[in-house]
């Protein structure tokens, strides 16, 4: 069966003008030219199908299989839990005042448990930076073992496809006059890829190497593929009515995949400078800065020295390593910081980590950013093709995507993360420190292999860690008739009376700026009773109505840099891209961040809700990632029950919505928090919130 693939134009969207040099970077982008879809070998139906394999996506099929719903979850990799397998970053980030409190989604709290089960501890890895860093072939194991007994508990059914990337989704004409929504996914194509006879296994060439590959639909010398046609699992219920969604898709891949497929409208990069996002180092934006990815590994601490050859490429990244600041110019430090397996594990530490003790066995992932992070920010290498990039190398045409990155940059993250480990185990100079800070450290082995904590042949993560992808831009909400978005102001605890602010603002966009910050104090700024220097900033986060979750977590940065290549002798980061890096207040999930617009029966979970740049920084981190999408999960199957579709929950606010409120009354019995304790617009209490 051969789909058509309907393509949409973004009503009100403009296409800015683009420079010499963004047009000559397009203009290299080879187009893509797909074989023609093989028609399918099987059909399988689903309740919810689930794009992306990662805690997002993990914690959507959690809630789904409870709720007693059949589940497709598919995933590029052959590992469920993103971040804390096939990513490598197994080290849960966490902030100190919401774990003492262990307030987090069920699903998140089955998991540390059974994670201290495992091990019959936390933190196995007796790591610094968080209370959890563990082996991510465990995280795998001990997450499908979680989401196989939600299955059985809630009578639900997972149907799991490892190695399996969307291709092309059947989406209905738009609807005359509706342009917010009234579009629907009616099926989806997928390619599962399997080793061909007498090839190697799964996981021994690096992503960059198969990538393509995997996204094409003919059979190849290295995979088998499986044309897999996803559609709705027929209704049991006998109604002369029709539902209004037959199923729900739910985007929860790494990079917003689904977002850029089906064409609906989102940001990436860097947004302008604005009321609501302040603090962006750029007035106009840019697409094509986002925050450094990072390809994880595995070390271990030998008694003997090892030998070590240089990988043929190490000359192009040398200039880029460091320490970064000389407080961290240790090597204990930075192998202790993610420990995923110690040896001594009871042994009391001294204090200071540049002091703890490495025994011979000791196991380190390693996640640095001036390190193993990959960092473009140029049209020339940028990792996630912009919507303009993504057209103009074919891939929104019919057949025509290809997972939306750029392969090169995949393969230059790759060398510059082999190159790391050769640097932190020999090399001698800093590129920002200088000579005399780093020295060798021989006594240690990069750990590869199919039974490696990644897992894979060369060592390196299945897939890079990311820190940002395509972000949605909701539907128009009461306050924002451009497109909801979470922003800056909504949660950072940032001071906006220093002079940036007063400097790269208009006199009427500073006051905007604090009339929404005032809080309580804003109606008296409103009315002109009061003036910006006597408005006093809220001590909160923006409290949403539709809140169908939780995060806290640092706006954190892994910015892009300056000039092209990443790794360029001499490179910075771009000026003004950490202005915002700060703390923030604990913040709410809404519902709206979660709809995107165009299509009724999708849902966004993950990193790729409708977040701006700098919200994203804090937005992305492991229990935000399971509240979101167990939001999801929750919402797709409580649509299915109702017969109501996710945006008729929240299209008449701020009026009461009662569909919303038995919505969320569901999450917080189902102990899937949707507020953090005490919230409330008179709590001045959260800056003691760490």
């Amino acid at each position: 069966m051969k789909l058509r693939r309907y393509l949409f134009l973004l009503k009100g969207r403009s296409i800015l003008s683009l420079t010499l040099g963004i047009i000559s970077a397009i203009a290299s982008i080879s187009p893509v030219f797909a074989a023609p879809p093989r028609n399918r070998d099987s059909a399988e139906t689903c309740d919810i199908l689930v794009a992306g394999g990662g805690l997002a996506g993990a914690a959507t099929a959690y809630e789904g299989l409870l709720a007693g719903r059949t589940v497709c979850l598919t995933e590029i990799t052959d590992w469920v839990g993103g971040q804390i397998s096939s990513q490598g970053t197994s080290a849960l980030d966490e902030r100190e005042t919401q774990r003492s409190l262990l307030f987090y989604p069920r699903g998140y709290l089955e998991l540390r448990r059974r994670i201290g089960e495992h091990y019959g501890r936390l933190n196995p890895g007796g790591c610094w930076v968080s209370y959890s860093c563990f082996m991510p072939y465990d995280g795998h194991k001990i997450l499908f073992n979680i989401l196989q007994d939600a299955a059985k508990k809630g009578k639900g059914t997972l149907k799991w496809f490892p190695n399996t990337v969307i291709k092309e989704l059947a989406i209905t004409p738009a609807v005359a006059g509706n342009t917010v929504g009234g579009q629907q996914i009616k099926s989806a194509i997928a390619i599962q890829h399997k080793p061909a006879a007498n090839t190697p296994p799964i996981n021994t060439e690096t992503l960059s190497q198969t990538i393509e590959d995997a996204y094409r639909y003919e059979n190849s010398p290295r995979f088998n593929k499986t044309i897999i046609e996803f559609i709705p699992k027929p209704s049991n219920q006998s109604s002369s009515k029709p539902r209004p969604a037959d199923w729900y898709v739910v985007d929860a891949t790494e990079t917003g995949e689904l977002i850029g497929l089906a064409d609906v409208p989102y940001r990436l990069g860097i947004d302008p400078r604005s009321p609501l996002e302040p603090s962006s180092p750029s007035p106009t934006g840019d697409a094509y800065c986002t925050q450094g990815f990072t390809y994880t590994f595995a070390m271990q601490a030998t008694k003997e020295p090892q030998p070590h050859q240089a990988p043929s490429f190490y000359q192009q990244y040398a200039p880029y390593y460091s320490y970064e600041l000389q407080r961290l110019a240790s090597f204990p430090l930075v192998f202790t910081y993610r420990q995923i397996r110690s040896m001594r594990p009871d042994q009391k530490r001294p204090s200071d980590p540049k002091q703890f003790p490495i025994y011979p066995g000791d196991i380190s992932m390693q996640n640095w950013t001036w390190g193993n992070d990959y960092r473009p920010g140029s049209a020339q290498d940028n990792l996630i093709y912009s919507r303009e990039q993504l057209q103009e190398s074919g891939q929104l045409q019919s057949g025509g995507w290809m997972g939306g990155l750029r392969t090169e940059t995949l393969r230059r993250g790759e060398e510059n993360a082999q190159g790391f480990f050769y640097w932190l185990v020999t090399g001698t100079t800093d590129s920002q420190l200088g000579e005399g800070v780093k020295k060798p450290n021989p006594n240690n082995r990069f750990l590869s292999g199919l039974d490696s904590p990644m897992g894979t042949v060369h060592g390196l993560s299945k897939y890079p860690y990311m820190r940002e992808g395509r972000r949605i831009i909701g539907r128009p909400s009461f306050n924002q008739p451009q497109g909801f978005t979470v922003w800056e102001v909504d949660m950072s605890r940032t001071d906006f009376k220093t002079d940036f602010y007063r400097q790269n603002l208009s006199e009427e966009e500073y006051r905007n700026l604090w009339l929404v910050v005032g809080g309580l104090n804003a109606p008296a700024l409103a009315v002109g009773s009061q003036s910006v220097e006597d408005t006093k900033s809220r001590s909160r986060a923006t409290i949403y109505p539709d809140s169908v979750g939780i995060g806290h977590y640092a706006i954190d940065f892994h910015p892009c840099m300056t000039n092209s290549p990443p790794e360029a002798p001499g490179n910075t980061e771009r000026e003004g891209t950490r202005k915002a890096q700060g703390q923030a207040y604990p913040f709410q999930i809404p519902l709206r961040a979660m709809i995107p617009q165009k299509i009724d029966n999708m849902l966004v979970a993950g990193k790729s809700i409708a977040v701006s740049h700098t919200a994203a920084a804090a937005y992305r981190v492991h229990s935000f990632e399971w509240s979101a999408g167990a939001a999801a999960g929750v919402t797709a199957a409580f649509s299915l029950e109702k017969g109501i579709i996710p945006y008729e929950l929240v299209d008449e606010l701020p009026s009461r919505e009662p569909n919303l409120e038995v919505l969320q009354l569901r999450l917080q019995q189902n102990k899937n928090p949707i507020a953090f304790p005490g919230t409330s617009i008179f709590n001045s209490s959260w800056q003691n919130w760490k």
